[in-house]
């Protein structure tokens, strides 16, 4: 749920920390106020804006130097948010109520740090890699090797891969903003500094709550965070000037604090004051309780000798730490402050006296005080600093001078952040600035809608990775190319080369339905030809028949030595779409652009089939190269699957000799039942597609003039007809229809057992485990018809009497049912109940499209090697979502036994209703590590399922090639194929290609 911000919002929050906000504390601990800005803010934002005032967007940040974290970050969000709907009239791209993605187009670069725009679009410009919505304010940033550690307005700390972008886990850590984050040198501890105000301290690998660590005085917000991994030491940099520390070698010998020192159980000025009569307002409920994950570990109090007071003239907005600052003692760790009195504070640690703090020196330009230092960067003997407007100062540490003022594009620099040689300034206009280490403009771009508030480097697998947080509520990952070593584009891991193939593949508007996308398909297929020929397959343009597309074959050749007797694995896919013209704008970003967000891809095509297909391309190029391939491994990639696959047999037959012999077939062109369980199909549905039409002779009429009993109208006869084609429950009534259908096997009603078991475990909201059996084994293995839309002809009246009507119909079949033999058996059917009619009108059955069920066999290799390899895959990090039953114990509660309620039976959106990531319910606040998942004790093997659709080819190759199919789904229930906003989770892009690896490496050796 997204955050609004209002006066109403705002007044509350600053009045919960009026106590705060207006105190500091003098040398001896005792309070001195300090006046409140807040107020002023208020009055600024409810002045009316003049009619021409439209560039006029500054924010009062002299104010905020006296403000508290959270009204910090409350006032930095009304205003963006107020920014945003004033400046909505003049975007045409803007969406009223929506904060769109920002454009990345604006880049400009220069050899003289002019920053003119060139309009080119190089590597200087990083490239956007991915972005993780949240419904908060991001305002700190850490970054691990594995990890990338988001603290929010919410108290949050939001983990995500750095391998995949999911988020792996949500901590609620604080009761206030989170502020500041940092890591320890060897990554093991994760400190969090907020308005609460307490350091928490995480264990990064279980997510454990370590320590909790707090002033002996009210000391505001705490802004930020600092440890010395070499001293074990905490520095935190508060609200009330100070500086304070806190050393961890001694936490077990220090004295346990008292319960009431504990910040939350201190008495509040303001809200625990006596009012009139000596009546004093109670504490509201759960006000002393502590956050979720914030529970267990050691419980730390500051002493009083550890605080250095006022070590600024202003709030402690940013520190760090680091060794070679003192050029004299280059082995000395030293501390460096930056504060809201302008100044940059040197400190010196005497590790003898827990940390001790003294001044060293400070560095200033002698400009007056309250130009606020707002953030810190420093390599080598060079300190970056940002101040308001843009204003970056370059000092050098061994002489202590300023060297250079640099302007960034920024507005106020909230966030510096160095890597590569680049030093990265981030603020408010949300505009991120780079600059060389000649101090250059190498460009900048546009990151965020909103302030940019935080800012990390990593080398994540030889990428150089910038990463951005701010208050659009968002997390991105850039790619900054131009920051790799000169062989770390060689050295570039085959998931990054895969996805970026995949994002070109989707460019192409494959879409076979619409014969403007002709050309498309074209180059479509061109282009997955030219991945197959870089890889060294060897691959021809099968032609079919016109206008249809073409086939792309290619050939991954084994191990030469086995030339004579290597086993050949033939792998069918499609490169055609359905269309995505988004002419309504559901779809939240382009269609044929692929977009990262959330752990997921999106783009038309990118879970059917264009993902898949392309995991299996590299896993038989990464064998390939490994020379590990003995088998044959051969593509058929065709056009036409969303349209039927027009010419695709009488195409395959022609090129039989070219395609060779195969001895299994492998396709990948579905999904799980859910969203936790991966699964192997072993049979499909077939399908016929009819056409039903009654014509009459006479023209269209008028019902008021030529309507009467008499008269033969071709929609009633139309309506009777379809009337006779089913009875009560949907039973088919073609005679015969049922008689071939296979009884249920004792070994098949064990497969929905363990089904029905896993999906209720995962989703409890589904019912009855007999009822869902039962609405599972009715879309897969019974038999059905379905009649989909009506057309007659005439104006679109309610007055006419058509001349023509007509109704689309499908027929889903099963194994052992034939489907030409259905096909004349409807045909007849109908014609026979058209007779009892006695109607002058004319009946026409057009079977427009007919394939083949399938049923696999579960025990053969295939099937045996595809379920090893998903267990080995998957096994580790298969879950199950946490239990809830309690929207089934309200649907019970709310039945009425007076007027019972037929149960809706089990459909793929419920199945995928319960996986839905974007709703609250998927995202259950869990001390797991998957956030919500929790992991199973032993392994769980992939769910054998059929499924009620078709795919016209895979009977159709068994048949052709004597060989055995198997069907591997790649995406999840939620993954949106054939609908708005398509997506495939990049775990299960990667996962994909590890199995189709594993299986064309394993299968020849069976």
């Amino acid at each position: 749920m997204s955050e609004h911000y209002s006066s109403s919002s705002l007044e509350e929050t600053s009045s919960e920390h009026d106590s705060a906000s207006n105190t500091s504390y003098d040398e001896d601990g005792e309070p001195v106020p300090i006046s409140h800005p807040i107020h002023h803010l208020k009055e600024l934002w409810a002045r009316p804006r003049a009619a021409a005032d439209t560039t006029s967007s500054i924010f009062p940040f002299s104010l905020l130097s006296a403000c508290s974290g959270r009204e910090r970050a409350n006032g930095m969000c009304h205003y963006a948010r107020s920014l945003t709907s004033q400046n909505t009239e003049s975007s045409a791209k803007a969406k009223i109520g929506v904060l769109g993605p920002p454009s990345h187009e604006k880049s400009t670069s220069s050899s003289n740090g002019n920053g003119n725009s060139n309009g080119a679009r190089d590597n200087r410009t990083p490239a956007l890699s991915h972005r993780m919505k949240h419904d908060k304010s991001i305002l700190a940033l850490a970054v691990s090797e594995h990890y990338i550690f988001a603290g929010t307005q919410g108290g949050e700390i939001l983990v995500y891969s750095l391998d995949t972008y999911e988020r792996r886990r949500v901590i609620q850590a604080h009761k206030g903003s989170v502020l500041g984050l940092c890591l320890s040198d060897d990554q093991q501890l994760l400190f969090s500094s907020a308005t609460d105000p307490i350091v928490n301290v995480w264990c990064t690998t279980g997510f454990r709550h370590l320590y909790a660590l707090w002033s002996p005085y009210d000391i505001g917000d705490i802004f930020c965070v600092a440890y010395s991994s070499l001293h074990r030491t905490v520095y935190l940099g508060a609200q009330n000037t100070s500086i304070q520390w806190y050393d961890l070698k001694e936490k077990d010998s220090r004295p346990r604090p008292a319960l009431a020192s504990h910040p939350s159980q201190r008495k509040n000025r303001f809200f625990d004051s006596l009012g009139p009569g000596g009546a004093q307002t109670p504490k509201p409920f759960g006000a002393d309780a502590k956050p979720r994950d914030a529970v267990g570990g050691q419980e730390l109090q500051i002493a009083s000798q550890d605080i250095h007071q006022f070590a600024h003239y202003g709030y402690v907005h940013c520190m760090l730490l680091g060794k070679r600052i003192l050029p004299e003692a280059p082995s000395e760790e030293v501390l460096v402050s930056g504060g809201g009195d302008g100044r940059i504070l040197l400190w010196k640690i005497d590790p003898a006296r827990g940390g001790l703090l003294t001044s060293i020196c400070a560095l200033e330009d002698g400009r007056e005080e309250g130009e606020s230092i707002l953030s810190l960067a420093r390599e080598g003997s060079f300190l970056y600093s940002g101040r308001f407007d843009g204003e970056v100062n370059v000092w050098d540490l061994e002489t202590r001078q300023l060297v250079r003022s640099l302007k960034a594009s920024t507005g106020d620099v909230h966030t510096l952040t160095l890597g590569g040689g680049v030093l990265f300034a981030g603020g408010k206009s949300g505009v991120v600035h780079k600059f060389n280490e000649h101090y250059e403009t190498m460009s900048t771009f546009k990151a965020h809608n909103g302030l940019i508030l935080a800012s990390a480097y990593t080398t994540y697998n030889d990428k150089p990775t910038l990463v951005t947080g701010g208050n659009d509520n968002t997390v991105v990952i850039w790619e900054v190319r131009d920051c790799a070593e000169p062989m770390a584009t060689a050295r570039r891991s085959n998931n990054d080369l895969m996805v970026e193939s995949l994002s070109q593949f989707v460019n192409f508007r494959t879409v076979s339905s619409l014969p403007k996308y002709r050309a498309d398909c074209r180059r479509g297929a061109s282009y997955l030809r030219s991945v197959f020929q870089n890889f060294g397959a060897v691959t021809e343009m099968i032609n079919t028949s016109e206008p249809y597309n073409p086939i792309v074959f290619a050939k991954f050749r084994g191990n030469p030595a086995t030339a004579a007797s290597r086993k050949k694995i033939l792998f069918y896919g499609h490169y055609d779409v359905i269309p995505a013209e988004n002419e309504h704008g559901k779809w939240n970003h382009d269609p044929f652009t692929l977009t990262g967000e959330g752990g997921y891809l999106y783009g038309r095509g990118v879970s059917d089939n264009k993902g898949p297909i392309m995991a299996a391309i590299y896993a038989a190029h990464e064998l390939a190269n490994e020379q590990s391939l003995d088998a044959d491994i051969i593509f058929l990639i065709e056009g036409e699957e969303e349209s039927g696959s027009r010419g695709f047999e009488k195409a395959v037959q022609a090129k039989k000799d070219l395609i060779g012999d195969v001895d299994w077939i492998l396709l990948a062109n579905s999904y799980w039942l859910d969203d936790y369980v991966p699964c192997i199909t072993y049979g499909l549905r077939g399908v016929i597609h009819a056409t039903v039409q009654i014509e009459s002779e006479h023209p269209d009429l008028h019902s008021g003039v030529d309507g009467s009993a008499l008269l033969d109208e071709p929609l009633k006869d139309l309506v009777m007809l379809l009337s006779k084609l089913t009875g009560r429950h949907g039973k088919v009534q073609i005679p015969g229809f049922y008689d071939p259908i296979l009884p249920l096997a004792e070994g098949e009603k064990e497969l929905y057992t363990e089904i029905t078991q896993t999906l209720l475990r995962n989703n409890p909201d589904l019912g009855d485990p007999d009822e869902l059996a039962q609405s599972l084994m009715r879309r897969w293995r019974e038999a059905s018809l379905t009649i989909h839309r009506f057309q007659t002809s005439g104006p679109d009246n309610s007055t006419i009497i058509p001349r023509l009507a007509k109704a689309a119909l499908s027929i889903r079949l099963v194994p052992n049912q034939e489907a030409s033999s259905v096909a004349a058996a409807l045909q007849s059917f109908l014609a026979a109940e058209f007779d009892e009619l006695d109607s002058k009108n004319k009946l026409s059955v057009t079977i427009d499209h007919q394939a083949e069920p399938w049923l696999g066999d579960t025990t053969n290799e295939i099937f045996q090697t595809l379920s090893s390899a998903i267990t080995d895959v998957w096994g580790p990090t298969l879950a199950t979502r946490r239990a809830s039953s309690s929207a089934t114990n309200t649907l019970t509660h709310q039945t009425s036994p007076m007027s019972p309620i037929k149960p809706s039976p089990a459909t793929s959106n419920t199945l995928a209703s319960g996986s839905d990531p974007e709703s609250p319910s998927s995202h259950p606040q869990s001390s797991h590590p998957t956030d919500g998942l929790v992991p199973p004790a032993n392994s769980v093997k992939p769910l054998f399922i059929r499924e009620g659709g078709s795919i016209p080819s895979i009977r159709f190759l068994e048949k052709q090639f004597n060989a055995p199919a198997a069907h591997l789904p790649c995406g999840q229930a939620s993954d949106s194929a054939h609908l708005d906003n398509e997506r495939l989770r990049l775990v299960n892009l990667y996962n994909s290609k590890k199995i189709f690896k594993r299986v064309f490496w394993e299968l020849p050796r069976k």
